[in-house]
């Protein structure tokens, strides 16, 4: 650390030189339309190679839940009566007018192109029931088309007007129209057996509930444990209202309540964000299932099917110990394909067929991540995507693991030069496997040390900018930064006897900081690995992360001197505020936990974890991009390290949540990223005289730390 602060001060003039030239120079851009949603005829390898931009990232078009690591998802294709056509919804961020262009799109799976059944909706953000109380994550909602029976029309969820309802579009293309006028959001759509009606799930309880709250508000609102103050300054919706299931005729709009067998068709309960257990179902009735093996909920999933005589058979096999994304039958019903993660701490999939009865047999192993698979004929439709290679639709013969290229949404990478990328694995100090995937910049000389940035916490998939997407990583190695993208080992209460539950599992990792050592332990095992290499120079690596990432760069910037800059996207575990603005629904989850009262001095207990209570030594520059609807929990973080005259900056979204999913933001952050730590690693400025107060305030920051930084 003394090392490298005596270089950046050495390098202080220089910088302040370059400060006064930014004033001259800028830039502009062209403001995109929709018309791209579907990359053009012509788009792909044309032209020379160049480097990849955050706009590049920013503006991929999304095909499914944009997250690789987000395994156990319902599938987002719908495949037509007839298997020759597929339908989805794909999404393209426009950060220029800060919303989304979308479309419900219709692909053949034998060759022919793409083409738009309709365009236009808002993006749908995904809630979920948090301490009884209905909180908005900013995951976008993944959405499933389904067709007719017949094979004319496409049902989907369209949101406008800030309502979801259900729509309708001809399969023929030839025109889309709304079906519902419901008054809370659809949740979910069947059609029926028929085809005649459409079966469809909301919850009009939400509406009578915000009703009440805004009643009750006239008198004033009683707080209590409805409230969680860094979302709202008002009661949340409770979190008990249940999904009912009502038809509509698409002809006349006639509704009426749904029937026990219509209400079989859809989903009346909701599972979005959590990992689905697969399950599957043969032509002839024969069933596969996955189940714990044992109590505890992080125990492994082990396989069980019926046989043709209709008797379990448990698959005993070590290829069978969990890890189970994706299950089906074959045609026949005879024989079950299953998708698994499986090798060092899960970071390969491997594709198998098992005779009930038999040994299964794999006939795929890629470190490639698919998703989202469902049966297309005899074959598989997935997504795949690689480190590298953005997500595109392939089919997958389950028979003997071949794919076969159907639609690429992001042709244009293929003139875009990325940086190569290698595989680190290792063991923590508990011995849990960890890997990192190490991207160098695509002109990278060997033996050349680089500043390295740390992105976390899951590696799956194409490299975009992590968990919470915020760190753009291929665009910082484009800018002369290795990256260490790191995926997490699994819970230390994972091998804990006795867990029965999530409340246990909280606990035992909470109990002396045991997570938090353990993922630290990790990290700085993945680091030296890069320094070792010659890849990382130790005096320039910074570190990013959101939430559970988060947590662990405080963590690491409080108990190792390791890190030379810091970018946070959520903030903070503090001894007050933790208990206060999560209101007091969070405060007893927090108690349960094993966390002191907020009037309970438990400095021991707060100092392996606490940045207010080490803000005196905390000289490590720190960015905050949040959410507003998080912010406040980062406020006595903020004021200790400010009254401490530690580098420290924050920044607050409006209108976002733990995941931000403005584009506008989306890009705002991720260059703020890029410039955060190119100036504090690689003492670099960008040219464009709008940033010139940024840089001026972060030249200040640079002298004040220089001044206050804490003896080695």
């Amino acid at each position: 650390m003394v090392g490298a602060r005596t270089a950046r001060r050495a390098r202080r003039c220089t910088l302040l030189i370059l400060l006064s030239l930014i004033i001259g120079f800028g830039s502009a851009s062209a403001t995109p339309g929709c018309d791209d949603v579907l990359p053009p005829p012509a788009a792909g390898a044309i032209g020379p190679e160049r480097d990849v931009t955050t706009d590049d990232l920013l503006r991929l078009r999304d095909v499914g839940q944009p997250d690789g690591a987000m395994f156990g998802q319902p599938t987002p294709f719908a495949v037509s009566p007839s298997g020759g056509e597929a339908a989805f919804i794909i999404s393209r961020a426009d950060p220029d007018r800060n919303l989304y262009c979308r479309a419900l799109v219709a692909v053949g799976l034998a060759g022919a192109p793409a083409r738009i059944l309709d365009r236009g909706g808002e993006m749908i953000i995904n809630s979920v029931v948090a301490r009884n109380l209905v909180v908005a994550n900013g995951f976008p909602t993944l959405l499933t088309p389904v067709w007719s029976p017949d094979g004319r029309w496409i049902a989907y969820q369209r949101r406008d007007q800030g309502i979801t309802q259900v729509w309708r579009a001809r399969a023929d293309g030839s025109g889309a129209e709304q079906v519902t006028r419901s008054e809370t959001d659809v949740e979910g759509l069947a059609w029926s057996a028929n085809g005649k009606k459409i079966v469809y799930v909301t919850r009009p309880e939400r509406a009578r509930a915000a009703r009440s709250i805004d009643e009750e508000g006239r008198n004033g609102w009683l707080y209590d444990a409805r409230f969680a103050p860094e979302v709202a300054p008002r009661p949340l919706l409770p979190g008990t209202a249940a999904r009912e299931a009502f038809t509509i005729d698409p002809e006349t709009g006639a509704v009426v309540p749904a029937i026990e067998d219509e209400r079989a068709l859809v989903p009346m309960q909701d599972l979005s964000g959590q990992p689905i257990a697969p399950a599957a179902l043969s032509a002839s009735g024969r069933r596969a299932w996955t189940e714990r093996r044992d109590p505890s909920p992080l125990s492994p999933l082990r396989l069980l099917a019926t046989d043709a005589a209709g008797r379990t058979v448990t698959c005993r096999d070590p290829r069978c110990d969990g890890g189970f994304t994706g299950l089906w039958w074959d045609g026949e019903g005879r024989e079950v394909r299953f998708l698994r993660r499986e090798g060092w701490a899960n970071g390969e999939l491997g594709l198998y067929r098992w005779v009930p009865g038999s040994a299964p047999r794999r006939v795929l192993l890629t470190s490639d991540v698919l998703l989202g698979c469902t049966p297309a004929g005899v074959l598989l439709l997935c997504t795949s995507e690689s480190a590298v290679v953005p997500r595109h639709l392939v089919l997958v013969d389950s028979a003997n693991g071949r794919l076969k290229k159907v639609f690429d949404p992001n042709p244009e990478f293929g003139a875009i030069r990325l940086g190569k990328v290698e595989r680190l694995r290792w063991r923590n100090h508990l011995g849990l496997e960890a890997w990192g995937d190490l991207v160098l910049p695509p002109d990278h000389r060997s033996g050349t040390r680089l500043p390295m940035i740390v992105v976390q916490y899951h590696s799956d998939g194409f490299l975009r900018g992590g968990t919470g997407d915020e760190n753009p990583i291929h665009a910082f190695a484009a800018r002369g930064f290795a990256v260490l993208s790191i995926e997490r080992p699994v819970f230390v209460a994972a091998r804990a006897a006795g867990v029965t539950s999530y409340d246990d599992v909280n606990a035992i990792n909470a109990k002396d900081w045991a997570e938090r050592r353990s993922l630290l332990s990790s990290l700085v095992t993945g680091v030296d690995r890069a320094i070792a290499a010659g890849i990382a120079d130790p005096a320039r690596i910074g570190i990013t992360g959101l939430s559970d990432g988060a947590s662990t760069a405080r963590f690491a910037l409080i108990n190792t001197d390791m890190f030379a800059a810091a970018s946070i996207s959520s903030c903070c575990i503090e001894p007050n505020t933790v208990m206060t603005y999560g209101g007091i629904a969070y405060a007893d989850a927090m108690r349960a936990m094993g966390y002191p009262p907020a009037t309970t001095p438990a400095p021991d207990f707060w100092r392996p974890y606490s940045m207010a209570l080490n803000a005196g030594r905390m000289d490590r520059p720190l960015l905050m991009q949040l959410a507003d609807g998080e912010y406040l929990l980062a406020l006595e973080t903020f004021t200790a390290l400010r009254e401490a005259e530690q580098p420290v900056e924050m920044y607050v979204f409006p209108g976002e949540h733990h995941i931000k999913w403005q584009p506008a933001h989306r890009r705002a952050i991720y260059q703020r990223n890029l410039d955060w730590f190119a100036f504090w690693l690689q003492d670099r400025v960008d040219a464009d005289p709008g940033k010139a107060a940024q840089y001026l305030r972060w030249a200040r920051m640079r002298l004040g730390a220089d001044r206050t930084a804490s003896p080695p």
